[in-house]
């Protein structure tokens, strides 16, 4: 065997375990100058106790990235249950009609104003810590930068279960 099949099959490997760590799907809802934003996200996960936090990886190009910067920056965390799989096509991608994201479908408000997905499993209201840990050129972090959140508030809408998310493959989307 040869130093790059070997290289290949543990690259195959990798992809293959990382693939089986399960996550949730996730909707991330924000505003930017009252217009907005959304994200689908599945590397999600709690980071902390007191205060309750979360983290997310979030991939370098994301436009959320830039809205951290502003400074006290808020947004909500939808968790999608598994009756609304037929939303992951729809927050998959951009929005047919920008700054619109959610023609069609009915939403409430967070105290931050940003969309709360109706008959999700729940949803937690977050404040953006002003360090995270960037996948600029200074760091080797990857395609992906770590944001760190603290969970102001939160509620269980449904008892609905969430989505787990497995896939074929970790090495990508």
């Amino acid at each position: 065997m040869s130093d790059s099949d070997s290289l290949k099959g543990s690259t195959e490997a990798i992809g293959s375990i990382l693939g089986r760590i399960p996550g949730g799907l996730f909707v991330v809802t924000w505003q930017e100058e009252a217009v907005d934003k959304t994200m689908l996200t599945s590397w999600l996960m709690q980071a902390g106790f007191n205060p309750p936090a979360i983290s997310i990886a979030v991939g370098t190009g994301r436009r959320f990235l830039s809205s951290i910067g502003e400074g006290n920056f808020r947004f909500v965390v939808n968790i999608l249950s598994e009756n609304q799989r037929s939303l992951l096509g729809k927050f998959g991608k951009p929005p047919t009609i920008e700054g619109e994201p959610f023609s069609g479908i009915d939403i409430r408000r967070s105290p931050c104003g940003a969309g709360i997905l109706q008959d999700s499993v729940g949803w937690m209201e977050c404040k953006a810590r002003p360090v995270f840990l960037s996948a600029g050129p200074e760091q080797s972090c990857g395609d992906h930068a770590i944001v760190v959140a603290d969970v102001l508030t939160a509620e269980i809408s449904s008892a609905d279960q969430p989505i787990v998310h497995l896939r074929k493959s970790g090495l990508h989307y």
